[in-house]
């Protein structure tokens, strides 16, 4: 039952949808000069978020991000919404590294109800990633970085983790996952069958990796990735499944033999139809070498010597 409660309330929430309502306005021609961005603010039920264009000669990104920001906290007077953020949230600043913009805002961010709070997550990511070089947002509540349910980091946030469509934000599947971990030798994985009930617009693939950095259930299996393994990204084209880890993905502490950590990943996302082949990045490049031996320039295939019990 924990599970089934902290799966609920994390992943019913995570990629909320998105309702993207037309405003029915006409507006004047752009200008030269002029760029148009997307901000989001919330319906007036609170069930979904409503869009408005914003028009800016901006170009700067710090003063770019600024702006958004005060135009975000503040909705149009013609516009029946309401601004995403609770009232109580002070904003206090942000800073960009490489394609990441990191926000901070006061300890009353994690004091927002959840429902309203993964709003404001998809508001805030939906609007900011907009910008040239700001891929990712990252969110943080008082100098801390913002906790998912389960008390992980929740990390950079996409514009991919949240869809488009309107979906009936209370819908759950019930999804039974096969998920590798290893033994205390660290030498060979082995299954763990396990039941989990996620949001109909959250992609199984990243329950998936999401459940791997939680760590096994059962007694005798150990993790295979950190828990501090940030997941930035997740997305399937074609039977291929791309991930996209942060940094420190690529100096795994736990001792495992090198290859555990892969083909955990690869092989429990494997016992998906969907999924034939992994693709693994480190911050969106593929030039980079695992512990210093297994290069990510390739894709992955499921590789079942490495499965105890075979």
């Amino acid at each position: 039952m924990r599970r089934l409660w902290k799966n609920g309330l994390l992943l019913a929430a995570l990629l909320l949808a998105v309702g993207l309502m037309g405003c029915g306005r006409q507006q004047e021609p752009l200008s030269e000069d002029e760029h148009t961005y997307q901000v989001y603010y919330l319906n007036s039920s609170m069930t979904r978020l409503v869009e408005r264009e914003y028009r800016t000669k901006t170009v700067d990104t710090k003063f770019l991000v600024e702006e958004l920001m005060e135009s975000l906290m503040n909705v149009p007077a013609d516009l029946e919404a309401q601004v995403a953020l609770s009232e109580k949230v002070v904003y206090q600043g942000c800073r960009k590294e490489g394609m990441v913009l990191y926000l901070f805002f006061d300890n009353n961010y994690t004091s927002m109800k959840p429902y309203r709070e993964i709003l404001s997550r998809a508001a805030l990511t939906r609007t900011l990633t907009q910008i040239p070089g700001v891929d990712y947002i990252s969110i943080y509540s008082g100098d801390q970085p913002l906790l998912n349910a389960s008390g992980m980091p929740v990390g950079a946030l996409s514009a991919t983790d949240f869809v488009d469509s309107i979906s009936d934000v209370n819908a759950y599947d019930r999804e039974e996952l096969t998920l590798y971990f290893t033994d205390e030798t660290g030498e060979l994985l082995y299954p763990e069958k396990r039941t989990v009930m996620h949001s109909v617009n959250t992609s199984v693939e990243r329950v998936i990796l999401e459940e791997l950095l939680s760590g096994p259930e059962t007694s005798g299996l150990k993790p295979t990735l950190d828990s501090g393994t940030k997941l930035l990204n997740v997305s399937v084209n074609e039977n291929v499944c791309y991930l996209n880890f942060d940094a420190s993905f690529l100096s795994n502490p736990l001792e495992v033999r090198e290859y555990i950590p892969i083909y955990s990943i690869v092989n429990s996302l494997s016992e998906l139809s969907s999924v034939s082949r992994v693709q693994i990045t480190v911050n969106g490049s593929q030039n980079e070498v695992f512990r210093d031996l297994i290069p990510l320039n390739s894709m992955f295939e499921r590789n079942l010597d490495y499965i105890g019990g075979m």
